[in-house]
């Protein structure tokens, strides 16, 4: 058994949200306090010797109206995609998992550079359920910490998918989101928490996590 150690940026964590989604119940698992300082809580996290340590979720940052159906990012976008690289330094991810989009490779393509990662790209081309059990594998094949850039539609059906609670699309107008998910190991649940990197836009609790929230449903 490894112990990896890492720290993790996120910004406003919702107090409501840690309570309900973030209940720790492992024994090898070391949360530090979130105390937010400029965005910058740290988690520890004990990695198991199969698998990812942590998985880290978020969905393309902004992206441009044309074409309708493959655009690039806007300049906001891209300066979010910046973000990303600095919101994921303390905890640098071994593998990034995107969709065959370029607004997902875009997002991912400043961390990436980072770290150094070649980025594996999970086709659309087989329909959305495909799609997901595919990003679901790519990402149990991993160690260390991965990192999944998808889509509004996709990225809670991959939670889902990897253990995690059932959640609403994420709506179009939110694109600060970001998910860690530690998976379920050795009987424990897997553990969701929702935070925000970037700039804002809409706030962790207004996306409204809990899947009695109305949907945003579609490919964003």
């Amino acid at each position: 058994m490894t112990d990896v150690i890492a720290g993790f940026v996120s910004h406003r964590i919702s107090p409501r949200l840690m309570q309900g989604l973030w209940r720790p119940r492992w024994s090898r698992v070391l949360l530090a306090s979130a105390v937010v300082y400029m965005g910058a809580p740290v988690v520890r996290v004990v990695q198991a010797q199969d698998g990812p340590s942590l998985v880290v979720l978020v969905r393309h940052a902004e992206k441009a109206a044309q074409p309708a159906d493959d655009p690039s990012l806007t300049d906001v976008g891209r300066e979010r995609a910046a973000a990303l690289a600095l919101a994921v330094a303390h905890a640098p991810p071994s593998a990034i998992v995107v969709s065959s989009r370029k607004r997902t490779a875009e997002t991912g393509a400043p961390t990436a550079m980072k770290f150094g990662i070649t980025p594996t790209v999970v086709s659309l081309d087989s329909g959305a359920a495909a799609h997901i059990a595919a990003v679901a594998a790519a990402v149990r094949s991993q160690r260390g910490v991965v990192l999944v850039i998808g889509h509004s539609n996709t990225i809670p059906a991959v939670i889902k998918a990897l253990g995690g609670p059932a959640l609403s699309d994420i709506c179009d107008a939110s694109y600060n989101v970001l998910f860690t998910l530690l998976l379920a190991k050795d009987g424990r649940p897997a553990q969701l928490v929702v935070s925000q990197y970037g700039a804002a836009n809409e706030t962790a609790a207004a996306v409204a996590m809990a899947a009695t929230a109305p949907a945003c449903a579609g490919m964003k």
